[in-house]
């Protein structure tokens, strides 16, 4: 559970420090023959950095119940 814990908190302060990530699909505009064209089309995911900071306490209270075993 220590482990769990510990995971949890390195989660968490990923998710404060970076809040957006940015992820490419490609989307097939035509093919033609022998010939195709697609093109990259960008989603954004964004959170809130309060989302970390929860994760990091859910964290924290898992290492210490683990801890106090």
């Amino acid at each position: 559970m220590k482990a769990t814990g510990i995971i949890l908190i390195i989660i968490g302060i990923g998710l404060t420090v970076t809040t957006s990530t940015q992820i490419f699909t490609q989307k097939k505009v035509a093919d033609i023959g022998n010939v195709e064209i697609t093109r990259d089309k960008p989603h954004n995911f964004s959170w809130s950095p309060v989302l970390g900071i929860v994760v990091i306490a859910a964290g924290c209270i898992v290492f210490w119940k683990s801890a106090k075993k």
